[in-house]
């Protein structure tokens, strides 16, 4: 078919291919850097979970099960309102297909112009060697950080240097590098297709109002160059259907066929559209430009904020110290040698920081009160608990009774103070 040459247009407004890999290398430097700032991590020797700063324990498992859910969430309903951009923009998976893709492409043209003469059977064994060599480097990296997330970094980086492959560190840490080389040599993007549910669980998502890539050509003006073909990292042809599970909406499409296109003055046939509706001039108000659309979607992120609402007072309200205290009810009181009550307490101290911290203890309102601490403050290390007990001694005064109603005062050195009401027993005059 003979097609009419018309004058070119300017070049498109939007490079998808140009975001996206501004957006990988943001999400790559998020990746490395959430471990070793301590904002997502689960410390598994240490029994730690790290979310935004803050130090969960194990015993507060309920808000790391919260936050876990909470990204979960962000996910599913990023899926629902923008369709698989989470696929070809943010995740890991696909950046880092990607890259391996990009540089093997990139040692196969440095070797065939650097060795031309060559025989081809070299230039092919040249060329695997020093891919292989590029990305087992970039698997030791990668399984390092990946690591990271689950054991400190800085015990990881001595069992690194030391080449350690016995302990459960370095076992694991061997494991994910050779994963990792297998991955980036040769699954790819084949996990998107194969062993990834997220794909196939978007197909269950998708409504009218969803992101989609989608091609359009009611004038027959494709030229049937299939420049879209050859520039899909995922290998189909997105003038078949927009809903093909191995398309994750990358839009590398869109700047082929602008890119053709526009030089023989024709727009571009593929676009992103919300449904299969056709694209439109009309501005709409940033609400449904943003994929606000209809009152699912709105239900959507008004969960998500309350969602992620309730998690900051979660985490605002947590104590960085926790102080129990609570009385040793096997003996009610005992007599000391001097005539004072006794009444034994229990004490619980954890010290959820990473810093070394102190607890002072004191007592309103039982007149004196003398706390029988081997030390006051107790020191705490980082992470340390302590479990105790000690005698609380009171004299009996004529104002006694034998239930008598107290406080328990407890500083930490931040100067953060804690209340208790307790009682003292003391036996009945007579």
């Amino acid at each position: 078919m003979k097609v009419e040459r018309l004058p070119p247009l300017p070049p498109a407004e939007k490079n998808y291919h140009q975001a996206r890999k501004r957006i990988h290398f943001i999400c790559f430097l998020i990746f490395v850097a959430l471990p070793f700032f301590n904002i997502l991590r689960f410390d598994i020797p240490g029994q730690r979970f790290w979310f935004a700063g803050a130090e969960i324990w194990i015993s507060e498992f309920s808000i790391a099960f919260f936050t876990l859910m909470f990204l979960m969430f962000v996910i599913a309903a990023g899926a629902i309102i923008w369709g698989r951009i989470y696929c070809s923009y943010l995740c890991p998976q696909m950046i880092f297909s990607e890259w391996a893709s990009a540089t093997e492409r990139y040692v196969s043209r440095f070797i065939g112009k650097r060795w031309a003469k060559w025989p081809a059977q070299r230039k092919l064994i040249a060329t695997r060697v020093a891919l292989y060599t590029v990305l087992w480097i970039a698997s030791v990296f990668l399984a390092f950080v990946f690591t990271a997330y689950f054991v400190d970094p800085r015990d990881l980086l001595g069992r690194l240097a030391s080449l350690d492959v016995v302990t459960a560190g370095g076992i694991t840490g061997t494991v994910v590098t050779l994963l990792t080389f297998l991955d980036l040599a040769f699954l790819r993007q084949k996990f998107c297709v194969t062993v990834c549910p997220y794909g196939y669980l978007q197909g269950m998502l998708v409504d009218k109002n969803s992101l989609l890539v989608t091609y359009r050509d009611e004038n027959k003006t494709c030229i049937e160059c299939k420049k879209c073909v050859r520039v899909c990292e995922m290998g189909i042809d997105i003038r078949k259907s927009p809903y093909q599970i191995e398309c994750v909406h990358c839009g590398e499409c869109i700047d082929a066929c602008e890119d053709v296109l526009r030089k023989i003055g024709r727009p571009g046939l593929i676009a992103y559209t919300w449904g299969e509706r056709p694209k439109t001039e009309i501005r709409e108000s940033w609400l449904r430009r943003m994929g606000i659309r209809d009152a699912k979607r709105v239900a959507i992120m008004v969960i998500l904020l309350f969602y992620g609402a309730g998690l900051s007072v979660a985490l605002a309200m947590r104590k960085p110290v926790l102080v129990q205290i609570a009385p040793d009810r096997t003996v009610l009181y005992t007599k000391a040698p001097d005539g004072r009550i006794v009444n034994r307490m229990r004490l619980r101290l954890a010290n959820r920081t990473s810093r070394e911290t102190s607890v002072r203890l004191w007592t309103e309102s039982l007149a004196g009160a003398e706390v029988a601490l081997q030390q006051n403050p107790v020191t705490l290390g980082p992470g340390q608990t302590v479990e105790t007990t000690f005698e609380l001694r009171a004299p009996q005064t004529a104002g006694s009774t034998d239930v008598n109603r107290f406080r328990f005062i407890a500083q930490t050195a931040g100067e953060n103070r804690e209340t208790f009401d307790m009682t003292f027993i003391m036996p009945v005059r007579k």
